[in-house]
């Protein structure tokens, strides 16, 4: 008798602490702001190759900017055309958010792009490079059409220049 109130007792709090659990996983889901998860979610396109979603995203008066760089790529076909011709033969390309705010319409995502693939991009023609280049990346979206207005990049090519030095 006792070894069966013991093992209800157990089955009882295991499932109090599941259901906690899956409550708090749903609760957390939600609690990510519109703007964000879509900037989540393009950032996911961006970096996957995903050309028939970034379309969508883009319109003619799109605006991606690498600032540091100081590269604009003005409507649809020429940022597609940029990102195409960068990311053609990339082996992994990813960006960590280390941490994510916003304000309004207006996404900054800090944290680095991760990019493995063939360094001829870098004057490192034969070889496959890694880098973990910090960036902050910031968005401004409209989100009832699910449209990037602009995309900025503020990208520490310093350390890139480091980390393509030890290649």
């Amino acid at each position: 008798m006792k070894t069966f109130f013991n093992k209800r007792i157990l089955l009882n709090i295991l499932f109090i602490l599941l259901t906690f659990v899956i409550l708090s996983a749903k609760a957390n889901d939600s609690a990510m702001p519109a703007e964000q998860a879509m900037a989540v979610d393009y950032m996911d396109a961006l970096t996957h190759q995903k050309f028939k979603t970034l379309n969508r995203y883009y319109n003619r008066d799109s605006i991606f900017f690498d600032k540091t760089a100081n590269r604009k790529y003005i409507g649809r076909e020429n940022i597609l055309y940029f990102l195409k011709r960068v990311q053609q033969g990339v082996l992994e390309y990813k960006f960590n958010i280390d941490h994510m705010f916003n304000s309004g319409s207006l996404v900054v995502m800090i944290g680095n792009y991760y990019y493995k693939g063939p360094g001829d991009l870098f004057g490192k023609p034969g070889k496959i490079i890694n880098l973990a280049i910090p960036s902050v990346t910031m968005l401004t979206l409209d989100v009832k059409k699910q449209r990037i207005k602009e995309h900025q990049d503020l990208l520490d090519y310093q350390t890139m220049s480091d980390q393509l030095a030890i290649q």
